[in-house]
């Protein structure tokens, strides 16, 4: 997903999860499960998703629609390439699960504006140095 849609799909997400409240009421809250003995590495959760090798590549979307019923969020990311639009990939959330993807997608962009001003407050680097090579100091 570009850097610029995040916070635009956050927002049309926020909006849906606001209508999906007005008319059903908030979302179950999703049980809270212990803290696992020991902390996986990012290694060790990647080694356990087990990702089919014709979705591995992902799909290309450039567009969103979002619906919902009192149980679930669907998620139509659309091609929207000229003549006509088509659905590249569609997700089914249970509702319990918006708020915290809806957290996630947040916490996401809050940390890369943050390394965005860090990167912005950086002192320019410096040049290399010309090199003081000659015609002649040349390989060839």
């Amino acid at each position: 997903m570009p850097h610029g849609t995040l916070s635009q799909f956050a927002e049309a997400l926020r909006k849906n999860l606001e209508m999906f409240t007005q008319r059903f009421g908030p979302p179950p809250v999703l049980p809270k499960s212990p803290p696992p003995a020991k902390p996986q590495t990012a290694q060790e959760i990647y080694d356990e998703l087990k990702i089919p090798d014709n979705v591995l590549s992902g799909a290309y979307a450039n567009g969103v629609m979002i619906g919902h019923t009192a149980s679930e969020f669907k998620l139509d990311f659309l091609s929207n390439l000229f003549p006509h639009s088509a659905v590249s990939a569609r997700v089914f959330l249970s509702s319990p699960q918006v708020p915290r993807l809806l957290e996630s997608l947040d916490s996401t962009w809050v940390q890369f504006q943050q390394r965005l001003r860090q990167q912005q407050q950086q002192p320019p680097r410096n040049p290399p140095p010309p090199t003081n090579w000659s015609s002649e100091d040349q390989l060839g």
